[in-house]
Parts: structure tokens; C-alpha cells; sequence
């Protein structure tokens, strides 16, 4: 039996996330997984790198599924771009060894958040970008997330109610950059927990805007109450960028 990896791009304005539902099409997985059942006529499950909500983009989402097809790498990739809706897009397959998964073996995962920071919106971000019209101080917000980077606690800056998994994660890079009236924030780490990056990006939004202050980061970390980070920005802004195997 082979397996196979795909990288997957898709624009998820349409769907209410990437794991299938029973009562629902509108799923990248079920999507995908509903092509490749024509292509093969194997009736299968693919493994995402992990779930994306209802609204996320992803450039560089990867999956894996098993099947005992003879068709090629390019021929896959042709049947599926071929027949699968326009805004989901397979980048690239290729054939990894059989234990490969694409949750279990992942080891880290670049985000991107964007903001549209201008008092006058834009009919063409406001599908990727989450708008903030007043004035955000980028310097107090790169200030918070160097306080951020490194192994901590995160469970304060999540969605998780209760739960026996370890909320510690390692962050090894966050930051915020102007590209005209648009703030990329870029977040790569080990690991991120449900709404973490939203979140954050809403902590820091809420720092930019004088709401908050840097100091308070330390204090999310100590008293680990979801209530004292910020609000969570929509999910419309958010991409997963690439998923990092070894």
C-alpha cells in the first residue's frame, strides 16, 4: 500500500473548517476526500497536519492518505486539481514512507495573521484581513511579542476549557511588519492550541491600541485565565503558512 503527501493550498471563506462533518460538504477534508474516492475507488480517510476553523486560509497545509492505486504522483495531481473546487488547490504530491503521518510527525507550523490598519477599509482584503481603522503602535507590539517567544503556558491565550494535554509550547519566532496599510503578523513554533494565535494577535492588537500594556503578557502567563488576554480577531485573517517535518 503507498502513501501519499499532499500540500495543499485553499481559501477557506466557504468552509466551516478542515475537518469533515457528517452533516455537511462544506469541509476541505470532505471535499478532498470525496475526489479521492473518485480517483481510486477506495472509500478512505486522509490525516491532516492538524485542524483548521471555520474561515482559515491555508497556503501550506499537509495530509496524508494510504491507498493501493497505480496512478502517478502527476496524475494524481492532475485528477484532483482537475475535479476538486477552485479555491482548494493540491500544490505538490509526493510519496513518503509508510509510517509517515502528517499529525504525529509534524514538528512545528509557521501562521500568518493579517491586519488591515487604515481607517478606510478595502473591498479586496476584507475577505484576508481583519480590519482595524485606529493608530496601533508597532513598537509596544513587538515589545509584547518578544515576551511571548520561548516555552511557556499558553493555556491562557486559548479557546481549551479543560483538558489532560500539556498547553506548553515553544514559540520561536512572533512578530508584526507594516507592508503599507497591511500588518503581517508572522508566528512559528512547535505547536499552537485552539484560537492561540488569534488570540494573541487580539492581545496585541488590544497593546497596539493602548488597551492593554506589554506588562500585561507576564501577567496572562501567571494567572493563566482566558478572560485577561484579548479579544479573538476573526478567523477570516488567518493562513497556515507551511507545517515542518525533519
Amino acid at each position: 500500500m503507498r502513501n501519499i503527501k499532499l500540500t495543499i493550498e485553499y481559501d477557506g471563506k466557504r468552509y466551516l473548517g478542515w475537518q469533515r462533518l457528517g452533516d455537511s460538504d462544506k469541509t476541505i477534508q470532505g471535499k478532498i476526500e470525496n475526489i479521492i474516492t473518485q480517483m481510486t475507488g477506495e472509500k478512505l480517510e486522509i490525516i491532516g497536519s492538524g485542524r483548521t476553523d471555520a474561515g482559515t486560509h491555508a497556503r501550506g497545509q499537509v495530509a496524508n492518505f494510504k491507498t493501493n492505486t497505480t496512478l502517478s504522483r502527476d496524475e494524481i495531481l492532475d485528477f484532483m486539481n482537475r475535479y476538486l473546487p477552485q479555491d482548494i488547490v493540491i500544490k505538490k504530491v509526493a510519496e513518503v514512507p509508510e509510517r509517515f503521518h502528517a499529525r504525529y510527525n509534524c514538528k512545528g507550523k509557521q501562521y500568518s495573521y493579517y491586519v488591515w490598519n487604515d481607517p478606510i477599509p478595502s473591498a479586496f482584503e476584507r475577505h484576508r484581513s481583519f480590519h482595524v481603522p485606529q493608530t496601533l503602535d508597532l513598537v509596544k507590539m513587538n515589545a509584547a511579542c518578544e515576551k511571548l517567544l520561548g516555552k511557556h503556558d499558553f493555556i491562557g491565550f486559548s479557546a481549551l476549557k479543560k483538558t489532560k494535554k500539556s498547553t506548553v509550547r515553544t514559540i520561536d519566532e512572533i512578530s508584526v511588519q507594516r507592508e503599507g496599510s497591511l500588518l503581517h503578523f508572522t508566528f512559528v513554533g512547535d505547536g499552537f492550541l485552539h484560537k492561540m494565535v488569534r488570540i494573541i494577535t487580539g492581545t496585541l492588537i488590544e497593546i497596539g491600541a493602548g488597551k492593554m500594556q506589554v506588562a500585561d503578557i507576564d501577567a496572562i502567563f501567571e494567572s493563566k485565565v482566558r478572560q485577561d488576554a484579548g479579544e479573538t480577531v476573526p478567523a477570516q485573517g488567518l493562513f497556515l503558512d507551511e507545517v515542518y517535518y525533519k
